[in-house]
């Protein structure tokens, strides 16, 4: 007999669950989109949506039968059948099973609190709703997954109840019976035991978990229900969700695999993982993290001196796992709290100043010079390689251009919409170039200027596309008067991919192009040098 572990069962409802997160609104497309990622991760099951509650979750069980979904299988969620109705004759058990979906999960009752004050039946009714339900569902061949809602609160309140519940579940035929923290109230502890106690009694069917996160322990809760003894985990990608969300499967599937040594993936995939949480962050217009563990862009970024010092040497010293298993990468930040081992290490694979302590400190110099003016360069990459090439000078930098003016005029009548007009005088080659460009806005209008002006020698420049404009004021006791800090967000086509450009001014205009300047010469500055 082997000893082996058994593999754990990965759930995911980002297209019902997560869909429910305040801000969150997906359309058919967007659905089927983070279906093909989701299976391409390696998911078991996902979850499509409630076919009786909208048209656009009816129809993403047909639409998701067009695409190639590889290998997840796809589950419908629905309530039991209501009270004093036949299961056959229910409205909603006919939408489950009209979906066409080969997994149906139904939620049930286990809280004598909600079956009396909520659906207002006796218990005899309400394991019968459950079996009813799950049993017609067995019935047309499908495979049933049991949401025991509420469990762990029903748990503790009347044990002998929530242990109904599942049992009416289990002997109907559901395959798998989620042990569901709804309300999010339960400690690790607590869940563990529960869960224990629950494989005992019930040792002949599948036991799982779905987490709710508002008290900030969905994930370690799914940990421990999997310690007790659950081998399926239901959550989201990124943990999106009603309230505070769920137990974040990016999370929940990186430990299982990492820290406990249990499989659930599958090893080729976990490098996934940052991708597909991205693309989720990207399809529901939600800012990603980037404190996220595992994947967020600063889970692996080293700031103070001493750190970057160490990993250089040996990552291990500050890193619990390799950045690269998961997809992500290291990122050594600078700021004034920098040494010159960040400076080394950013910059050495660029410029070669590994051994140079000289300009090492010479950057750190320029830098710290440039804080105090209210910059920073965490999230400013063209920059921060700017401010290094023109502080190295020689063959580093090049100036493509020297401004003459720039000038912005935005014309606002009575009833109609303002117009903004920028004009732009530069000196390229010793050769006056005067633009004028009509734009949506002062920055719009501004780089549609300087754009012209460079395009004719450098046509690299329509290659870059502003993706987000984010203004920050960096002394608030000024007022009015107080210096912005402009981020621009990058997308080079062809060159460098995503970067960041910084300015700041007691100006937002100036502020702006400032910003605008750096990214337009660092695109360029790579051009020269690949040649």
């Amino acid at each position: 007999m082997s000893n082996e572990q058994p593999r754990i069962q990965i759930y995911d409802t980002t297209l019902r669950d997560g869909s429910q997160a305040e801000g969150v609104s997906l359309s058919l497309e967007d659905k089927v989109l983070i279906a093909r990622a989701l299976d391409e991760l390696g998911v078991d099951y996902i979850e499509g949506g409630y076919p009786l509650s909208n048209p656009k979750d009816e129809a993403f069980f047909s639409a998701v039968k067009e695409r190639t979904i590889a290998s997840a299988k796809i589950a419908a969620f629905g309530m039991t059948r209501r009270k004093g109705v036949a299961a056959a004759d229910d409205v909603g058990m006919k939408a489950l099973l009209a979906s066409g979906a080969p997994v149906i999960t139904i939620v049930g009752k286990c809280w004598d609190l909600h079956a009396r004050d909520v659906l207002d039946v006796s218990e005899q009714e309400n394991k019968a709703m459950i079996a009813d339900s799950v049993a017609c569902c067995v019935a047309a061949g499908r495979e049933v997954i049991f949401d025991a809602e509420h469990f762990f609160d029903g748990w503790r309140a009347n044990r002998a109840f929530a242990l109904g519940a599942l049992q009416a579940a289990a002997e109907a035929g559901a395959a798998c019976l989620a042990l569901c923290d709804t309300n999010g109230g339960s400690r690790p502890d607590h869940v563990q035991q529960i869960v224990s106690e629950v494989c005992a009694a019930l040792p002949n069917v599948r036991v799982g978990i779905h987490c709710h996160n508002d008290s900030g322990l969905a994930v370690a809760n799914s940990l421990a229900a999997v310690a007790g003894g659950a081998t399926h985990v239901q959550g989201t990608i990124n943990g999106i969700g009603e309230r505070c969300g769920n137990a974040d499967l990016i999370a929940v599937i990186a430990a299982l695999t990492l820290k406990y040594g249990r499989r659930c993936l599958g090893e080729d995939r976990l490098v996934r993982l940052t991708e597909v949480s991205r693309y989720v962050y990207e399809v529901t217009n939600l800012n990603f993290r980037p404190d996220q563990p595992y994947v967020g862009s600063a889970a692996f970024a080293h700031k103070a001196g001493m750190h970057v010092h160490a990993v250089r040497r040996n990552p291990v010293t500050y890193e619990h796992v390799d950045p690269a298993v998961v997809g992500n990468t290291r990122r050594i930040l600078v700021s004034e709290l920098s040494g010159t081992s960040n400076i080394a290490a950013l910059t050495d694979a660029r410029f070669g100043i590994a051994s140079d302590r000289q300009a090492q400190k010479k950057v750190l110099d320029a830098l710290m010079q440039m804080e105090s003016q209210g910059y920073q360069f965490e999230a400013a990459e063209a920059s921060y390689d700017v401010l290094v090439r023109k502080t190295l000078a020689g063959k580093w930098y090049r100036q493509f251009w020297e401004l003459d003016h720039f000038r912005c005029i935005i014309q606002k009548h009575n009833a109609g919409k303002a117009v903004t007009e920028a004009t732009v005088k530069l000196t390229i080659d010793g050769q006056a170039h005067h633009e004028v460009c009509e734009g949506g806005g002062p920055v719009d209008s501004l780089y549609g200027a300087l754009r012209a002006a460079l395009r004719r020698r450098h046509p690299g420049v329509d290659d870059l596309h502003l993706v987000d404009y984010k203004v920050r004021v960096v002394n608030t006791a000024a007022e009015t008067a107080a210096k912005v800090r402009v981020v621009i967000d990058w997308h080079d086509e062809h060159g460098k991919g995503y970067f960041g450009s910084v300015g700041v001014s007691e100006n937002i205009i100036e502020a702006s192009w400032l910003a605008l300047v750096d990214a337009v010469e660092y695109k360029l500055l790579h051009e020269m040098e690949v040649g």
